[in-house]
Formats: C-alpha cells, structure tokens, sequence
C-alpha cells in the first residue's frame, strides 16, 4: 500500500490533471515528466503546496488540436516524489502511481490548469500490491524478445529479468510504444491479471516498426 494512503478516502474529491496522448501511469509506476508550459508549472506549483497529488490522464483528441480536447472517463493519481528545477525555468519530476480514478465531472476553475471531480472507489484495489503468484513471465518474456525484434528495439535483459512483476509489467505498458487506445486499455484492465493478459496480447500481435531504437 502505498505510503501515506490507506483507503480512497485519504485521496481528494478534485484533482487537477495533466492531460497527455500517448502517456500512461499506473499505480506504483514511476513516470518521469519535463513540464514547461506555465499552465502545467502551476499545475506542479499547487501540488507541491498542499497534497502533491497530480492527475495523469489521455485525452480523446490530440492535445496539440484543440486547447481543451475531450479527456477520457479513467485516469490515474500521482504524487510527486522527485523535483527538480532547472536554471531555464523547467520542472523535473517524477510522479509515483498512487490510484486510478473515475472523471465524474470537469469543474469550472480560475487556474490555468483543469480540475476534475474524481471518484477513487471503483480502484480501490489500486492500493494494494498486485498479487504475482501466477505471473506468466516466461510468456511475457517470449511476446517482448518477439517484439523488440521486431521493432529492432534493445533492452536491459539483466533488468528486464530480474524485476518484481508488477516492476516489470508496469516499466513495458509504460514505455512500449503502444498507441494511445492501447495504453489506455491497459489502464482501465479491471485487475492485475488483466493487465497482464492485456499486455502480453498486445506484445505479440504488434507489427513490425521502422527505425532503430532502444527502450530504457
């Protein structure tokens, strides 16, 4: 269970998000983000001010078309664990999954940043730590060799092969270059071993890529 947070109830009723395509968190995953834009500074600048709680979340549409595009129902709550500014005005940080969460409503706001009712309930297995005992590793391991293969992707095997599961399940649906319908899907997987079964599938029914490239 994550530090600090022992039911929903210790998670708030609204949350200002970070709507981004293509980027997923799950809980305890570890997302790195440079945040620039001044409505997103702001984003950061309240959260480290009070519960450090920021709302990772897809839109539908692309957020370079249109200034507020339509975000998807489920999204999933971080807190900030590393920060770090840098002398150009930029924020590092590294948001800790900490719950999935439900958009019950978009909230009419002054900030700069959106805001959203949530609804934590649905997720509350979230706070747990995945149950692994029937991990089905080496398939998974089979499906990602298949698939950096052929993408002409490399990794770290010696990581890649001794990482806790849900350490390794959530690194893959994280940073594989899944589409953002598919990242999604591996969000809204009702429980770990659909997750699971949502990443494998999606490793071996993946086409070939052009380009080289590595996978950190």
């Amino acid at each position: 269970m994550p530090r600090g947070y022992h039911s929903v109830d210790d998670l708030p009723k609204t949350i200002g998000i970070f709507p981004l395509t293509g980027v997923l968190l799950l809980p305890r995953g570890q997302l790195p983000l440079n945040v620039f834009e001044p409505r997103y500074l702001a984003l950061v600048d309240e959260a480290m001010s009070g519960n450090r709680l920021i709302g990772m979340i897809q839109p539908q549409e692309h957020e370079d078309k249109t200034l507020t595009p339509t975000l998807s129902a489920i999204g999933c709550a971080g807190r900030v664990t590393s920060y770090r500014e840098t002398d150009d005005n930029r924020y590092l940080i590294t948001l800790s999954g900490i719950c999935r969460f439900k958009v019950t409503q978009e909230l009419s706001v002054t900030t700069p940043f959106r805001q959203v009712q949530t609804n934590f309930a649905p997720f509350v297995a979230d706070l747990l730590v995945a149950d692994d005992s029937t991990f089905p590793r080496e398939r998974l391991l089979a499906a990602l060799r298949d698939y950096l293969s052929k993408r002409d992707l490399k990794a770290d095997w010696r990581s890649v092969m001794s990482a806790p599961a849900e350490t390794l399940v959530n690194a893959l649906a994280m940073l594989c270059p899944f589409e953002p319908a598919e990242k999604q899907a591996l969000l809204e997987a009702p429980d770990w071993e659909q997750r699971v079964s949502t990443l494998v599938a999606l490793l071996e029914m993946a086409g070939p890529s052009t380009g080289p490239g590595t996978m950190n």
